[in-house]
């Protein structure tokens, strides 16, 4: 694959299925992106209005093969969350990976655990790529807890770097590799 061709990405696990998005969605991607709750671990979002969602969701689809975004939703087909791979670096063999789990009651319970694996396992082994990384805000125990799981080791700080609520937060780059051999 080198970055040029269209594919439909669905993604089945135990818990969770990552599939596409949907026009569908927007009322479900509005309530989230608009929860400061939710958005709280976010580093950079900005409320959006609906046509705003919408022209997103139908872009998704025309983008470069660079970005992949998808749906979490629920084996009883629930979409509880967005999950993506971004700025696929073909050359490199690296890409940046993004969740965020925006039904507060699918907190901690594994949802995004599995989703990050399924993603992960995707990069490796249909993508052939070399290494994840993500940033995660330092205040989002629950999301580093997750990551560590999953195999991401913490590979730098950046300090004071996100303004979020009145204080700035540092930001923690983290990493996994493929495993070889």
């Amino acid at each position: 694959m080198d970055g040029s061709e269209e594919k439909v990405v669905f993604l089945p696990g135990e818990k969770v299925n990552l599939r596409p998005l949907l026009k569908s969605d927007v009322g479900k991607l509005m309530r989230w992106i608009n929860d400061p709750e939710v958005t709280q671990y976010l580093s950079a979002y900005l409320p959006m209005h609906e046509d705003e969602e919408i022209c997103w969701i139908e872009n998704l689809s025309k983008r470069k093969s660079s970005d992949i975004v998808l749906g979490v939703e629920t084996i009883e087909r629930t979409l509880i969350g967005t999950a993506g791979l971004h700025g696929i670096n073909w050359k490199d063999r690296t890409v940046t990976l993004g969740i965020s789990i925006g039904e507060k009651s699918y907190w901690g319970k594994g949802f995004g655990t599995e989703a990050v694996s399924l993603l992960i396992g995707f990069a490796f082994n249909t993508l052939n790529l070399r290494k994840v990384c993500l940033t995660v805000l330092s205040n989002n125990k629950r999301a580093i807890k997750c990551y560590k799981g999953c195999g991401f080791k913490v590979e730098g700080c950046r300090k004071r770097q996100i303004f979020k609520n009145g204080r700035y937060l540092d930001q923690i780059l983290m990493s996994v590799f493929r495993k070889i051999g």
